[in-house]
């Protein structure tokens, strides 16, 4: 092949990787799903090793596909910084963007930042979901998403924005009526505010035992469930019990003194991330790597999504 069919046979099999499926790779790439598969097979036979292993429903990379696709995407990225660099200085920024987020992210962190970001780049239009739901961003068409939990490996780029720490809170007036917990054990006599995700799965809440283990409570006792992060700091504002939630979530509450911090140091906060993902920097538009720059600036100074434990320790009860 020469230089200008191995760049196309790379794009299309990188764009394969990602979309999953000739077809899909096909409408982003605006050819046919011919042409793709075409490209992908003239590339295998140039570097002598099958990347992909297909059949009709499923589509797999290879050992050797893997690494190749890590590599390509390293070159692609050098290409693409290459032509931004020249483009950003006679391209103005705009376009449409996508984005999918969680509604109490978006609503607390992500629409703040919104009227900057606008203001910025005038040509700029945003489009944003607010959405608890797993999404498949390539498929469902997103520029790019803002998710928290335990982020899985994956073909996405994932940037990260802050560790998301879990904290007991519970408001001074339940803890006058109920009395201040001093060890896990003594939970199991106060009314717990618990977190059901869409899935099903209960949010577990964990502690460190003096051993360094870490046991899990036993929450079926649990007088009142929610599914929305921000409705369990609410009840908990309401003197309702004790809940477990995000320290961003409850920070306004902490600062307010309308919450109070609860078995710090015993309670483990977690190994929770929030992360900003999208398919790849390879070929990324200006408008959305303007973006996605835009709001991890913003929110690296946002204070409610850096709060240390040690900070913490001011607002115990």
């Amino acid at each position: 092949m020469d230089l200008s069919q191995r760049v196309r046979a790379i794009l299309s099999f990188v764009q394969v990787a990602d979309a999953g499926s000739f077809a899909a790779a096909a409408r982003m790439l605006g050819i046919s799903a011919a042409a793709v598969s075409k490209n992908v097979a003239r590339l295998e036979q140039a570097l002598g090793v099958r990347l992909m292993n297909r059949t009709t429903r499923t589509l797999n990379l290879t050992n050797e596909g893997s690494a190749f696709l890590k590599q390509a995407r390293i070159a692609l990225e050098a290409l693409d910084t290459a032509v931004d660099a020249v483009a950003a200085q006679r391209v103005e920024t705009s376009g449409h963007v996508r984005i999918s987020t969680s509604s109490a992210f978006g609503r607390d962190q992500l629409m703040p930042a919104l009227p900057g970001l606008l203001t910025r780049y005038p040509g700029l239009s945003v489009e944003v979901d607010f959405d608890d739901r797993v999404i498949d961003l390539v498929h469902d068409g997103y520029d790019l998403a803002i998710r928290g939990g335990r982020i899985a490996d994956s073909a996405l780029i994932a940037r990260p924005i802050c560790r998301l720490n879990m904290v007991l809170v519970a408001s001074p007036t339940y803890l006058e009526r109920n009395g201040v917990p001093s060890t896990p054990k003594e939970l199991s006599q106060h009314k717990l505010i618990t977190r059901r995700f869409l899935g099903g799965r209960v949010s577990p809440w964990c502690f460190r035992a003096e051993d360094g283990s870490i046991i899990t409570l036993d929450q079926n006792h649990a007088m009142l469930t929610l599914s929305a992060p921000e409705a369990l700091v609410q009840a908990a504002s309401f003197d309702m019990g004790i809940a477990q939630v995000g320290v961003h979530h409850a920070w306004k509450h902490l600062s307010s003194g309308t919450l109070k911090v609860l078995l710090l140091g015993q309670h483990d906060p977690g190994s929770y991330e929030m992360v900003m993902q999208y398919p790849h920097r390879a070929l990324m538009a200006p408008r959305v790597r303007a973006t996605i720059d835009y709001l991890l600036a913003v929110f690296a100074k946002d204070d409610a999504l850096h709060v240390s434990q040690m900070a913490l320790a001011a607002y115990v009860s």
